[in-house]
């Protein structure tokens, strides 16, 4: 049964082969309508908070809102923000399981909602790869909202680049050793005017 009620379409990741890590992106991963409705019902029920980042001695609003949902117990730091989960809503663990259904043995206990409210609010270049995260993890990135480009760049050789532009209802996996040798970001694209939301399931080990 196809949990997103859609009708029959073969449903394949794109396997795209890079130096050191894995992407695999799957353009349908759910129809567009079914997309529109989870956009609008995040916008309006989930826990958005504006946070705040410290640089050269100076605070900062982070350039987007997120929000921190999960099992109890398992929080998350980065960049020097710590993040206690919201309890799971019956959307998100719906649309949890789905992706877990492509990823046999895969079980997210978090995941790290990022409101991008339009085209200047942005996430520079990073790499996932916090301790708690563990070694070589895997992160499922689901688009949805305003068409954003997706950059990622190999740390060590500047001749390794990608570029996605991730539609809405697209899902996004990182797999192998990525977030050891890449860097991601979601650049500024200042003629976007509507906003986008992403999903990105993790499991903390620690």
């Amino acid at each position: 049964m196809d949990l997103f009620n859609q009708a029959p379409k073969k449903r394949e990741f794109q396997k795209i082969k890079i130096k050191d890590g894995e992407i695999w992106y799957m353009e349908n991963f759910m129809p567009l309508d079914k997309a529109n409705y989870y956009f609008k019902k995040f916008t309006e029920h989930i826990n958005w908070k504006q946070e705040e980042i410290k640089m050269y001695g100076k605070t900062y609003p982070v350039p987007r809102k997120t929000a921190w949902y999960g099992y109890e117990g398992f929080n998350y730091k980065y960049s020097g923000i710590l993040c206690n989960p919201d309890p799971w809503t019956i959307d998100l663990l719906g649309i949890k399981k789905v992706i877990e259904s492509f990823l046999p043995g895969t079980d997210f206990n978090s995941v790290l909602l990022n409101l991008y409210r339009n085209g200047s609010d942005k996430v520079s270049w990073h790499a996932d790869d916090e301790k708690g995260l563990g070694t070589n993890p895997l992160i499922a990135s689901v688009s949805l909202g305003a068409t954003r480009r997706f950059d990622l760049k190999h740390k060590t050789d500047s001749e390794e680049k990608l570029q996605l532009e991730l539609v809405p209802g697209s899902l996004v996996i990182m797999k192998g050793a990525i977030q050891h040798n890449w860097l991601h970001q979601i650049p500024v694209q200042k003629k976007i005017l509507d906003s986008r939301i992403n999903l990105t399931f993790r499991t903390i080990v620690s």
